[in-house]
């Protein structure tokens, strides 16, 4: 984001308070009752909450979700705090007891509810950053190995780097933690592969090939076991 969208989005943020701070002090002056400035500071506290919102907001894929949903949450909160705060002030209560009783509810259950979707928002987005990791194996594994096809002269070891593919490219996404080990034997073995490959070493990379079909066998028969 450039600096001119940075200082515009500063300035939209700003109009409320400025409007609503002219308001306050214009109409009712500075005389007010302590339940009023109370009303006043719960009311900067809920828009400020709002303005929090993309820093309250856990960064993934679904960031975009995640802030509708902590927005939304903040947002009711300040709509219904700045009513109950302006009904507050207005009648500029001399007892602070049942304001404050009321202040407290409403702040305490949108806490509560905007903490309960945090806690949520970051198991989710824990889910997708490892679905996303496992997919991104399998994807970038294949896509090395198809990129090794048909390199060699000879039609026996460009079938088995074929049957390399085939198998990683049909295999699970899904993973484990048993599982993990494997695949980082495959992807350090598939390093290999693409050096014999390069140097032209057909005995080598069948070999390689052969040793990757295994630890992918073993690997997906740990992903399947942990089902």
């Amino acid at each position: 984001m450039n600096k001119k969208k940075i200082v515009l989005g500063i300035l939209l943020d700003l109009v409320f308070l400025v409007v609503f701070n002219v308001c306050f002090f214009v109409i009712g002056g500075t005389d007010h009752s302590v339940a009023a400035w109370m009303a006043y500071g719960f009311i900067h506290f809920a828009y400020i909450m709002v303005l929090l919102t993309p820093v309250l907001t856990r960064k993934s894929s679904s960031a975009y979700i995640f802030g509708l949903t902590i927005g939304g949450i903040s947002t009711t909160y300040f709509i219904i705090e700045f009513i109950v705060g302006i009904i507050f002030i207005v009648l500029n209560h001399d007892s602070i007891k049942v304001d404050l009783v009321v202040q407290i509810i409403i702040a305490g259950l949108y806490l509560v509810t905007l903490l309960a979707n945090m806690i949520a928002n970051e198991t989710t987005a824990d889910n997708l950053a490892r679905h996303e990791d496992e997919v991104a194996f399998i994807k970038n594994t294949s896509s090395r190995v198809k990129a090794l096809m048909d390199k060699f002269d000879d039609k026996k070891a460009n079938k088995v780097i074929e049957q390399v593919y085939d198998l990683i490219h049909s295999s699970p996404s899904k993973s484990c933690v048993a599982a993990q080990s494997y695949e980082n034997d495959v992807v350090n073995k598939i390093g290999e592969l693409e050096s014999y490959v390069s140097a032209n070493d057909k005995d080598q990379a069948v070999k390689v090939a052969g040793e990757i079909v295994e630890l992918m066998e073993e690997r997906n028969r740990k992903v399947r076991s942990a089902r």
